[in-house]
């Protein structure tokens, strides 16, 4: 069954935000999307970025994934579903900005950084997560939980963003500024 706290707030919605904002709910079905602005953030429900950035629809297009991370440019083989909305985003919509949005006590960094389950070889989430692992080097070695995770957290998100600049369209949108 559907859960009653989501028929509300939809109902909330319709009665609410809809009806104050039809006319910019309308242009955006007539006209389609233009954000000049693509998120990579996190699928952690606490961190929801049209909050945080008060943004009004249409206005950010958001891809989210475990750990927010952007993973290199390879065209072959597989299931790429975060470079396929990267690479929407800058050939199909020609967003201006890319951010990539990290955050505080990610469960993502701190499964990798603990190299716990359900981090296995032969799952989805440890072949994703294993990505990490550039930027577990670079910051060298521990000292101190929490401040290695924290440390963690911006390594990732550096990586991220070196990472966006091995698609070969994303270079090429930057080059021409």
């Amino acid at each position: 069954m559907f859960p009653e706290r989501l028929t509300k707030g939809y109902r909330a919605f319709l009665e609410g935000r809809f009806a104050v904002e039809r006319g910019r709910y309308q242009t955006l079905a007539g006209s389609g999307q233009a954000p000049s602005i693509m998120l990579i953030g996190c699928v952690d429900s606490r961190v929801s970025p049209e909050v945080i950035f008060d943004a009004a629809p249409g206005e950010i297009l958001v891809a989210r994934n475990v750990a927010n991370l952007v993973p290199r440019y390879e065209p072959g083989g597989g299931q790429h579903g975060a470079s396929a909305a990267l690479e929407f985003a800058v050939r199909a919509l020609k967003v201006r900005h890319i951010i990539v949005l990290g955050h505080a006590f990610c469960g993502g960094i701190r499964a990798f950084a603990a190299e716990a389950a359900p981090l296995s070889e032969s799952d989805f989430i440890g072949k994703w997560m294993s990505q990490i692992a550039p930027a577990a080097d670079a910051i060298g070695p521990r000292s101190g939980e929490d401040a290695y995770l924290r440390k963690l957290e911006f390594a990732s998100v550096e990586l991220s963003l070196k990472n966006l600049m091995t698609f070969p369209f994303v270079q090429s949108a930057v080059e021409k500024g």
